[in-house]
């Protein structure tokens, strides 16, 4: 049986621009295995404990770590709060990151496990855009992600999700639109292509 660990960090409900793209990767990715099964967290609605000395050596840690090993694909809404990830998302890092277990080993115990990381942000923060180099989030997750816990890391970017709801950023509104649509897409075909690597 395959299992899609799916976390989600949006304080946005059904009007999250990360939730919506998760919803249809893990849509796409269920109909690749519809016998498989999701363990979902959503870290807004139930968040993990930040990491403190009696949390070390928790059963919670243990159980995060394990739904994490077991994982054939992993699924991450990590929105832009503030210019960086939510600390929704800080916290359940520093409960699954383990020297010599999970991270910082040789032969992390999660290598190579594709995780999809839809990072929505309310702005633009692209090559010649006024912000860029101001996200916090991609370049943090790469590293996290990708070098200390060895996974392999794709990112899904909506972008400009303020444009409905900020007068100022009226005029990108279409451009939204268009990112928004392209991340639909994406999370179609990045579900397939996890989903086709496990089988």
């Amino acid at each position: 049986m395959t299992t899609l660990l799916h976390l989600d960090t949006s304080l946005n409900g059904a009007h999250s621009a990360s939730r919506a793209v998760t919803a249809a990767f893990r849509a796409a990715w269920e109909r690749e295995h519809p016998r498989g099964h999701v363990v979902y967290r959503d870290l807004a609605a139930d968040p993990v404990p930040h990491l403190d000395a009696d949390g070390l050596s928790s059963d919670l840690r243990e159980t995060l770590i394990r739904e994490l090993e077991s994982a054939d694909a992993v699924l991450i809404g990590a929105p832009m709060y503030n210019y960086a990830v939510p600390s929704t998302l800080k916290a359940w890092l520093d409960h699954v990151i383990v020297k010599g277990r999970t991270g910082l080993t040789a032969q992390p115990s999660a290598a190579g496990t594709p995780v999809t990381v839809v990072a929505s942000r309310g702005g633009a923060y692209g090559p010649g855009t006024p912000q860029e180099g101001h996200d916090f989030v991609q370049n943090y997750l790469h590293y996290v992600l990708g070098t200390v816990l060895a996974l392999d890391v794709s990112f899904i970017v909506p972008e400009l999700t303020l444009a409905p709801h900020v007068p100022a950023m009226a005029e990108l509104v279409p451009l939204f639109e268009r990112s928004r649509a392209d991340a639909l897409v994406a999370a179609e075909t990045h579900a397939k292509s996890a989903a086709a690597r496990v089988g």
